[in-house]
């Protein structure tokens, strides 16, 4: 029992040493390795501290380096720039010196200006003296012509004034006859074989111009169903169409009437294809005139490509080719628009071809040039400035818009092709049996063209004649001499360009004779 607790005891003691001597040689070897990582971190200071002082005594070697080099290249930098300043300063002495010289030569010669100008100024002064002295004379001279005359000097110098005058218009009027038959002989040998060589090659027909249409009928029976009952048929088409239906006594005929030469179409048209039909009735009919609109529509496009392809003008905008058509039921003075169009691109085209100028635009000028009549009822201005606005509006060249505004002078021509399209316009609405006007209108023309004439101071007597183209006029020979008929002419013609409106052109012939009388006894 005693052997058991001691031995206990003993091993509990042991354990309590065993425990305590490890404590003891951890806390020996805790304090070792804490002492080994102190002079390691020593170590490791000491060598940083080694290389950072060898990399500064580096780093300031570096730097002396670079500011040695530094300072060179600034010392040589500066000896170049002194360099240039002294070349600099040596260029500047000589410009000075030349500026130098320069000044003592103008100096030179300002005293050599004044002294001449001195010695002008003398010499003006003794000038104007002897002018004062001249004048003084001329003065003295001109009071003893004036009391040997008994004319004064403003009154002889009205009186030269009018002698020069004379003279002068008289010179100039023989110069102008001279030069004008010059020209007139070689400018009216040219235009007549141009004008007589594009008329050979030319000739058109025409209808005559109508403001009414007449649709013929089977019978008389088709009056009453054109009419309808209580005239619901005939109210039908006048509000379709916009075109009067004129049913009267005329024997198997019905009357349409109406400005719009395109409606008055559509209208002939609808009925005729009605009267075939047979149903005649307000909705067949309005049916029946849409339909022919729009193939009317059709047929005028195509008539404006037809025209378009004989003058041979290409890339003609759509709606200028729809305008073209349109013109194909629009006649003037009875003439049919649309083929006059075309007469005038042909003569046009002529014309321009024996000048040697531009064929295709000179007829595309002259297809054009009424293209504001397809539309002149609808637009207000005259048919000219329309089409040219017109052509300008769908991109036509400015030569061929100015062209079309200029050929009836509503705006002055400004080239050869405006007075080429003026030209064939006139060669084609004035040749005899081109267009037709009333008799009220034509003895106007004429009554008018004698009035102009008869107003002129020394005019006797005038005629006109060839149907108003051409007015003789009789001029008092003691009143107007030789060389003043051609002024009356011109003056005669100024006023009638200005007061009248005509197709083509009036030819004055001012006709001065001198009569000798004597009698045998």
């Amino acid at each position: 029992m005693i052997s058991t607790t001691f031995f206990i005891v003993i091993v509990l003691a042991a354990a309590a040493a065993g425990v305590g001597l490890g404590v003891a040689l951890r806390r020996f070897l805790f304090e070792a390795r804490q002492q080994n990582i102190e002079a390691q971190g020593r170590k490791l200071i000491e060598k940083a501290l080694a290389e950072a002082e060898q990399i500064k005594k580096e780093a300031a070697l570096q730097s002396r380096d670079e500011a040695l080099q530094l300072k060179q290249e600034a010392e040589r930098e500066v000896r170049d720039r002194k360099k240039e300043v002294a070349e600099e300063e040596k260029r500047l002495i000589q410009k000075l010196d030349q500026i130098e010289r320069k000044i003592d030569i103008l100096d030179k010669r300002e005293m050599e200006l004044l002294k001449k100008e001195q010695y002008f100024l003398k010499e003006e002064e003794q000038l104007e003296q002897k002018r004062r002295e001249a004048a003084s004379l001329v003065e003295q001279q001109r009071r003893q012509l004036e009391n040997i005359s008994g004319v004064t000097r403003d009154e002889a110098k009205q009186m030269l004034i009018e002698s020069i005058e004379s003279e002068a218009r008289m010179e100039a009027a023989k110069a102008v006859v001279k030069i004008e038959n010059e020209m007139k002989m070689k400018a009216d040998r040219k235009a007549k074989n141009i004008l007589a060589l594009a008329i050979s090659r030319y000739a058109g027909d025409y209808v005559a111009e109508r403001t009414v249409s007449v649709v013929p009928l089977p019978n008389d029976e088709m009056k009453g169903r054109i009419i309808g009952r209580e005239g619901r048929n005939i109210r039908a088409i006048e509000a379709a169409t916009g075109i009067d239906i004129i049913i009267d006594d005329t024997p198997e005929a019905v009357i349409l009437s109406g400005f719009n030469p395109v409606r008055r179409e559509v209208a002939r048209l609808a009925l005729e294809r009605l009267i075939a039909d047979g149903r005649i009735h307000p909705a067949r009919i309005e049916e029946m005139v849409v339909k022919v609109a729009e193939e009317l529509e059709v047929s005028m496009r195509e008539a404006g490509e037809q025209a378009t392809f004989d003058v041979g003008a290409h890339g003609v905008h759509p709606e200028l080719i729809k305008l073209l058509g349109r013109l194909k039921y629009r006649t003037s003075y009875g003439q049919n628009c649309l083929q006059h169009s075309l007469e005038v691109a042909f003569l046009c085209g002529v014309m321009a071809s024996e000048l040697g100028l531009n064929v295709k635009q000179a007829k595309r000028a002259g297809l054009l040039h009424d293209i504001g009549k397809a539309v002149d009822h609808e637009v207000e201005g005259s048919h000219a400035s329309i089409g040219a606005d017109i052509a300008k509006k769908y991109g036509e060249p400015a030569e061929v818009v100015h062209a079309i505004a200029a050929h009836h002078e509503d705006v002055p021509p400004e080239g050869v092709l405006d007075v080429l399209v003026q030209s064939a316009d006139a060669l084609s609405g004035a040749r005899p049996g081109a267009r037709k006007e009333m008799l009220e209108s034509y003895v106007k023309r004429l009554e008018d063209l004698e009035r102009i004439a008869n107003s002129f101071k020394g005019v006797e007597k005038s005629y006109a004649i060839q149907a108003g183209r051409e007015v003789r006029i009789m001029v008092d020979s003691g009143q107007i001499s030789d060389a003043e008929t051609m002024l009356l002419n011109k003056d005669i013609v100024k006023k009638i360009e200005e007061e009248l409106t005509y197709p083509g052109q009036i030819r004055v012939t001012v006709i001065r004779e001198t009569r000798s009388v004597e009698y045998a006894k």
